[in-house]
Order: C-alpha cells, then sequence, then structure tokens
C-alpha cells in the first residue's frame, strides 16, 4: 500500500508539555485589526456562508446562527466566548500559530478552543498553510455550540494526553483529521459535512459531497487511525458518522486495548485505500489524485 505526500507525523511543532498552555495563549488584539483584514474577512465569510448552505450539517448550521457571527468583521473571542460558555462551558483563546501537542491536548481539555489570531492576506484567499481565524472560527467554532460535539472535543484532548503516554499521538492525530477537519455525516437529508477544514474551503465543500473521485467510507475507529491523509490537497477518503452520539460513544472509551491491538497489527492504509471490510458509501474513482499526481 503505497502512502505518497501524508502527514503521518503529527504536529511540526513537537509534543511540548501540558502544564505550559498557558504561555501559548495571549489577547486577540481585536482592537488592532485593520480595515483590510475585516474586508478579508468579509470576503470570505459571505462566499463561504453561501457555499456551505446545502453541504453543512445542521447542527453547524444552528451554530453559525447561535454565535450571531457578524460577517462584517473578524469576531471577537471574548464576546463569542460568552455565548459558549452558556451553551457548553467552551471559550475561545487566543493563539499566534500551531502550538505544541500537549498544550494542545490540555487545552481542549479543559474546553479553551485555540484559534489564531491573524487572517490572511488578499492574495491568499483560497488557501494558507497555517490555520488562520477564518479557518479557526468559521470552520471550528460553530459545533463547539453543540452539547455532544463539544463532549467529544474534550474527550479527544483527555485521549490525546494519555496517547503521548502510549506513544500514539499519530494514531489519534489521524482520528482528529478525519473528523475534526474532514468528517462527514449521514443525515436525514443526505451527506453532509461536519469537518471544519473542508467547511472553511470553498473547493472541498463541494468537492467532499458532490465530486465522484474520492471514498465515502463508514466511521470506523481502528481504521481511521490506521490510515494516512494528505496535507496538500483535497482528501481522497472521507469517513462517514451516523450522529454526534455514535461518534462521541465510540471515541469516548479508554483506548489503551485499541492501541495494542494497533501496534500489534501494524496495519497502514494509505489515504486511497479501501479495506474489504469498510462500510462503503462511494467507491471514489480517484481521478483528482491522479491528475494531481501526473
Amino acid at each position: 500500500m503505497k502512502a505518497e505526500k501524508v502527514q503521518d507525523s503529527g504536529n511540526p511543532t513537537g509534543h511540548g508539555k501540558p502544564e505550559d498552555w498557558p504561555k501559548y495563549i495571549g489577547d486577540q488584539g481585536w482592537e488592532n485589526y485593520t480595515s483590510e483584514e475585516h474586508g478579508v474577512w468579509k470576503t470570505l465569510f459571505e462566499r463561504q456562508k453561501e457555499i456551505v448552505k446545502g453541504r453543512a450539517c445542521k447542527e453547524y448550521l444552528d451554530g453559525i446562527a447561535a454565535l450571531e457571527m457578524d460577517q462584517t468583521q473578524i469576531p471577537n473571542f471574548e464576546e463569542a466566548s460568552k455565548i459558549l460558555k452558556t451553551k457548553t462551558g467552551w471559550e475561545v483563546v487566543a493563539v499566534k500559530g500551531l502550538i505544541p501537542d500537549l498544550p494542545f491536548f490540555q487545552l481542549l481539555a479543559e474546553r479553551k478552543f485555540p484559534a489564531g489570531n491573524f487572517i490572511r492576506k488578499p492574495e491568499q484567499m483560497d488557501y494558507i498553510e497555517e490555520p488562520d481565524v477564518f479557518h479557526d472560527f468559521f470552520g471550528h467554532v460553530p459545533l463547539l455550540a453543540n452539547p455532544v460535539f463539544a463532549d467529544y472535543m474534550e474527550a479527544y484532548g483527555k485521549g490525546g494526553l494519555k496517547a503521548h503516554e502510549h506513544g500514539t499521538i499519530t494514531n489519534l492525530a489521524r482520528l482528529y483529521w478525519y473528523t475534526v477537519e474532514f468528517g462527514l455525516i449521514q443525515q436525514e437529508d443526505g451527506m453532509r459535512i461536519y469537518g471544519a477544514g473542508i467547511l472553511s474551503s470553498p473547493g472541498e465543500t463541494k468537492f467532499a459531497v458532490e465530486s465522484d473521485s474520492p471514498n465515502r467510507i463508514g466511521f470506523d475507529l481502528k481504521r481511521v487511525m490506521q490510515t494516512n491523509y494528505r496535507v496538500d490537497d483535497y482528501q481522497q477518503s472521507y469517513f462517514v458518522i451516523d450522529s454526534f452520539d455514535q461518534l462521541f460513544s465510540e471515541t469516548y472509551a479508554d483506548f489503551s486495548k485499541l492501541y495494542e491491538e494497533i501496534k500489534q497489527d501494524k496495519t497502514e492504509y494509505a489515504p486511497e485505500d479501501i479495506a474489504g471490510s469498510d462500510n462503503v458509501f462511494t467507491k471514489g474513482t480517484q481521478e483528482y489524485a491522479k491528475s494531481k499526481d501526473r
């Protein structure tokens, strides 16, 4: 199974120490944003809000409404946190960029979501390598208003701290990638998106639920943890949950036994692979990935 152009080692900033999380957060500096920066947010918000209609899951759209997001200016984390705290106990804290694994896990375990306090340049409208305030806030924060997903994120943070002890952060990073960043959910009105990496990308929002190219596979925890992923382009496979209750119930347990199984099994799947045991919603043509790799 060949796996090219994949991220298999987790965070490039390293592991760090859980107790160091306070040194990575600071003031958002909302009053320092320029009119041009607010203008970038406005352009991105207006475009993406239309694209996610009919493609994003109901819980995400409910979160957008609950946060009363202003399309004309970058959100104020302090004001948003007041709303989130009343609904799920979460708050948004400002960071300057990517932070190490263990401080990140500790923040999630304490119901604090680290969001970048910078926004992309006008020439980066369609793509920015490092997550900015648009990706983090527009993509991630709305679902933190949903109680079940909020519980999942806290459990993920606590699980991350345990994964470090087992030497399995790579496997847990894949779970985050294929759920929080690039997850799909089957709802009554069809397959919908809940992953922030998709919801903050105009191209991938359409690609993930409409293209014939990617695989769409039923969520299986062990399978996800054994699957590599692309960091340079649209995903070749998406994993589909039935509900957020399913996601929470399957990932809330102690993973110690599963980690040992994975270590013994040593199976690794490339992003485009389909396993014999997969529940396949769509077997993709992989035409998009093939065209990019030529």
